[in-house]
């Protein structure tokens, strides 16, 4: 059997118990349907419409169920396919959708059949790009799958912020290439209670996989086929399948900025890059990326579809309440963001706070109305808000989700 195929047979991932399914929904990015209207329909798709889904590479259901339940209780006649080779994960994501009284196609399959399923408006795809063969025929198959006004959201890893997992995935071939998979992880277990103080990976506080499960062990560091991407390879690749990245989530921790010291001399410098080779430049000097959310669509929609600063539009704060956010604000100019100890600080001016404080499900028109603005002045207003939330994925805009 093919190792890769071996891995998922007998550990499933993301591991899951769908006894759980009775207790908590999984939610996450990408595919959170807030996200999806907000970055690919310009957080004003009519959602009493038809709504074809294809999670490809499903797994163990994590997105496939996130998106079926939360389009399931918008009312939303959404049609929702899971795809993906692994019989066992298919068995966990099956139980899983049936405890939920989820409507779910599955197909098992690789993810290069997609385009034999029809087309679908919006694709999934997380966590399986990068242990494909090769890659780059799993892109062109998501491309053809995608409908012409459809959208995806993709998750692969990357390099830098998983620094040491490549060298230990080396080494665990080499060592424990004969062994078989059921006997893997409690040995390389045994090799991370040993390895020396100089390993990087003992450095890395950014991937803790191996401790959550030994289905995250091995995915992680006992992996047969795993090639992260660079920015700059992500996009290469999406332009190659005429697909193009709409944005990656949290937009803000690819701007350099963030990570050179003050100054016109440097913001020049960047201001000099091209988009991606900026995104590229952060990746490179940030340190803490490990893996990359994006959203993209074909190429000539790329750039219309996500959505913006408008009358009709209406903010949904992620995470953040209103008032509780607003008197932050107020008092302290901004918030700080946390992501595995490495702090980003979001300067918000105390003024906005009123508006902030509005943010309650009416629409940016109706906010406008209610501060007394006029709407020239409100989106000067907003403005600040606009592009310090949203980079950090802690404000889209939908007509219907929360």
């Amino acid at each position: 059997m093919d190792p890769v195929s071996e891995q998922y047979e007998t550990y499933p991932y993301p591991e899951r118990d769908p006894a759980d399914e009775t207790r908590r929904l999984v939610t996450g990015s990408p595919s959170a349907p807030r996200e999806i209207d907000h970055f690919l329909f310009r957080g004003a798709r009519d959602w009493s419409q038809p709504f074809r889904v294809l999670c490809a590479g499903g797994g163990t259901g994590d997105g496939t169920i996130q998106i079926a339940q939360l389009l399931a209780d918008a009312g939303c006649p959404a049609e929702i396919t899971w795809l993906d080779p692994s019989r066992a994960a298919r068995g966990i994501a099956e139980e899983r959708a049936r405890i939920r009284g989820l409507d779910i196609r599955f197909v098992t399959g690789p993810l290069e059949e997609a385009p034999a399923l029809g087309q679908f408006d919006y694709i999934d795809c997380c966590g399986v790009l990068h242990h494909l063969e090769t890659p780059q025929a799993g892109f062109d198959a998501l491309a053809k799958a995608l409908a012409p006004e459809g959208g995806m959201g993709l998750m692969v890893y990357a390099p830098y912020g998983r620094t040491g997992v490549y060298a230990l995935q080396s080494a665990f071939g080499r060592l424990l290439g004969a062994d078989a998979a059921s006997e893997k992880p409690a040995l390389a277990r045994e090799v991370l209670k040993a390895l020396p103080e100089a390993n990087w990976f003992r450095h890395n506080r950014f991937v803790t996989d191996h401790q959550q499960s030994d289905a995250g062990l091995y995915d992680l560091l006992l992996h047969s086929r795993d090639v992260p991407f660079t920015v700059s390879a992500l996009g290469a690749a999406l332009e190659e399948a005429g697909l193009g990245l709409v944005s990656m989530l949290e937009p803000a921790r690819y701007d350099p900025l963030r990570y050179l010291p003050e100054g016109e001399a440097f913001a020049a410098r960047v201001k000099a890059l091209a988009p991606l080779e900026r995104m590229a430049l952060a990746e490179e000097l940030a340190g803490d990326i490990r893996l990359h959310v994006a959203y993209a669509t074909h190429a000539e929609r790329a750039g219309a579809v996500s959505a913006k600063v408008t009358p009709d539009a209406v903010p949904r704060l992620v995470g953040l309440p209103p008032k509780a956010l607003a008197e932050t604000v107020a008092k302290r100019g901004g918030i700080t963001i946390d992501y595995a100890g490495v702090k980003h600080r979001v300067r918000l001016p105390p003024s906005a706070a009123r508006l902030i404080a509005l943010a309650d499900g009416r629409p940016l028109g109706e906010i406008a109305r209610a501060a007394r603005l006029d709407w020239f002045a409100f989106a000067q207003a907003w403005a600040p808000v606009h592009a310090g939330l949203t980079g950090f994925n802690k404000l889209n805009y939908s007509r219907t989700f929360r």
